[in-house]
């Protein structure tokens, strides 16, 4: 017996044993949970519309069913409450093209077809070939419309200058038609033109310049005169706000060669407003330097003498940028600060972000995907208090070498960098986001670091005075330990305070990855005041912003089915519309795309359990034994 188990072991006999199940395609219903709907859900009841769908009998036998809200973005079905600022058809439908990749899926996407955000999706085409089968809410009907389409002017203005104002004026209908557009800034019309517009020339861009004539917040209000019978007049006038100062931060960058990071520098710096950059040599006559509050000097030279003499005199702010062109002998003698001692090697360094820094909030700033710059290799030795912004990786060594720092001398301030073509950061930035703004947003911290006299706070506040609306509402504040390292175990809390009504919220202030934030998106238009304050400290900031009353989905009164036509057209889908709803649910049911797949899987599986066999084998053997000593046999 034993040997038999044996052989039957060693030959182990197995048998193939297939498994069957059904899978199901999944059906996708995306429900538009703007505020554009909001009116339109009075007249269609979209509860009942969805159920009709997704309660279904055939339908619920033929498809896996989920259900998702949208917005700006794509979120879980719970309830519809129609309270969206904005809608984003192309990112809904790019996460679901994430969320369903592998199997069949059909998307069933009930909307007005008014997308104000994201790129357009009228020639959206899906890389997983989902099909998208539009639900047209709304009315269709086309009526004479004009419109302020799009608003352009700057954050800030300066005192006593005359600023920009673009208006784009938008006409829809059948024929010609004059509307006077006015402007009015804090209620005073201080503009006007008068516009014609037709079926073929249906739209025209008005540039008026305006005067800053005092300083703070301004309110301008941008309206045309309606139509008659216009049934949208809601979008005939546009309100935003630009803030008026009275300073201005002169930059100079100081350089004697050719380089792209200068170019880079003064497009970052000049993205706000209210700085101006000046590109100079080193041999620029000093007497025009007096208006100067921020000195970039790029890669030092010998030739850098006089500016070094008359930045001393001044004791002015500086900006330190080194590279391959760097005199280091001359940097080192012309200057206390700090010093290298080159071992003049080029070498490709990558930034490495250093959490613990406190001089100003840089929690947002991204270095992902960041090229190295180019420097030569050497110790570093700062000689005053700094703080580093970022340290040195090089081929993937942590080298514990500064690569940004910040460097402060009583009231003057100082930053170095030691590494060039900072214009790939840039770039880099733009690839990561399509916008420049990680790398200016920081550029601009930097700047208003270097060029403020103001000391630096445990406490600090990052936010807009004015809102265009509530959706991008966000105040966000930073709070720093006794050792100046952001504590991460604080509780803020923020007060505020709506000035026409008096009424008063309190609020918790969310940790973030490096910042603390309100968000702010429930909150009505109007003017308020706020306080964040520290719990357990005597630490607290003031300020004001003010939320502006524009909501863009107010900005369309039909749906917009010919586009929804031609999404469907794209993905091979098709149009349909409420009172169709039987016909849509008929095609997918009767679409072969979607007939469940009967899936096999075959699993080998041994005759004999191994474990089984082994036990008796073992027993066989065991009882061999006792027999033989039992009768008295070898």
């Amino acid at each position: 017996l034993a040997i038999f188990g044996i052989l039957l072991l060693l030959i182990n006999p197995k048998f193939s044993k297939t498994e069957y199940e059904i899978e199901k395609s999944n059906l996708v219903v995306l429900v538009d949970n703007s505020t554009s709907i909001k009116e339109i859900n009075t007249s269609t009841n979209l509860d009942s519309l969805l159920k009709k769908i997704i309660q279904n009998k055939n339908v619920l036998d033929l498809f896996n069913i989920q259900t998702f809200s949208f917005g700006n973005s794509l979120e879980a079905l719970d309830s519809l409450n129609f309270t969206k600022k904005s809608t984003n058809i192309t990112d809904a439908l790019n996460s679901i093209n994430t969320l369903f990749d592998t199997s069949s899926t059909a998307v069933v996407m009930i909307s007005d077809g008014n997308q104000t955000v994201g790129e357009d999706y009228e020639f959206y085409s899906s890389p997983n070939e989902i099909t998208v089968y539009p639900l047209v809410i709304g009315d269709t009907t086309a009526y004479d419309d004009i419109r302020i389409s799009q608003v352009n002017a700057n954050k800030y203005a300066f005192l006593k200058n005359k600023f920009p104002l673009e208006t784009y004026i938008a006409y829809e209908g059948e024929g010609s038609i004059n509307t006077v557009v006015r402007i009015a800034m804090d209620g005073k019309v201080v503009a006007s033109e008068s516009v014609k517009l037709s079926k073929t020339d249906n739209s025209t861009k008005i540039i008026t310049l305006l005067e800053a004539k005092t300083v703070g917040a301004k309110e301008i209000k941008i309206s045309a005169t309606p139509l008659k019978n216009e049934k949208n007049t809601s979008n005939n006038q546009r309100e935003i706000a630009l803030e008026v100062i009275d300073e201005k931060t002169n930059v100079a960058i100081i350089s004697d060669i050719l380089h792209p990071d200068i170019g880079a520098l003064k497009k970052a710096i000049e993205s706000n407003e209210q700085r101006q950059v000046d590109i100079l040599k080193s041999n620029t006559d000093v007497e025009k330097l007096d208006n100067i509050d921020l000195f970039i000097l790029y890669q030092p030279i010998p030739t850098f003498k006089p500016i070094y003499n008359f930045i001393e005199a001044k004791g002015a702010q500086i900006f330190t940028i080194t590279g391959s062109k760097t005199d280091w002998r001359f940097l080192n003698s012309v200057q206390s600060s700090f010093e290298k001692n080159s071992y003049n090697q080029i070498e490709e360094i990558f930034p490495i972000l250093n959490s613990n820094f406190s001089v100003f909030n840089n929690a947002e700033f991204s270095i992902t995907n960041f090229p190295p710059l180019e420097s030569d290799l050497g110790e570093i030795l700062i000689t005053k208090p700094h703080e580093t912004l970022m340290d040195q990786r090089i081929k993937g060594v942590d080298v514990g070498e500064p690569f940004l720092a910040l460097i402060t001398d009583g009231p003057r301030k100082e930053a170095v960098l030691f590494g060039e073509n900072i214009w790939k950061w840039r770039m880099q930035s733009f690839r990561n986001d399509k916008s420049f703004n990680n790398f200016d947003d920081l550029m601009g911290k930097l700047v208003l670091y270097l060029a403020s006299n103001k000391a630096k706070e445990r406490l600090t506040l990052d936010y807009n005075t004015i809102f265009s609306g509530a959706g991008d509402a966000k105040i966000k504040a930073s709070y720093f330990d006794k050792t100046y390292i952001f504590d991460t175990n604080a509780s803020l809390d923020i007060t505020i305070k709506r000035l026409s009504d008096g009424s008063i919220r309190e609020i918790p202030m969310l940790l973030k990855s490096g910042y603390y934030e309100a968000d702010l998106e429930n909150f009505a238009s109007g003017s308020y005041e706020f306080k964040v304050n520290v719990q357990n400290e005597t630490i607290s900031k003031s300020g004001a912003f003010k939320i502006l009353d524009f909501d863009v989905e107010k900005q369309f009164l039909s749906s917009n089915y010919q586009k929804l036509g031609r999404l469907a057209q794209n993905t091979g889908g098709s149009l349909y519309y409420p009172e169709m709803t039987d016909s849509l649910i008929a095609e997918l049911i009767n679409d072969k795309r979607y007939l469940p797949t009967q899936i096999g899987s075959q699993n080998v599986v041994s005759l004999i359990d191994f474990r089984i066999l082994l036990a008796i084998i073992i027993a066989a053997l065991t009882a061999e034994w006792f027999l033989r000593k039992y009768n008295g046999l070898s």
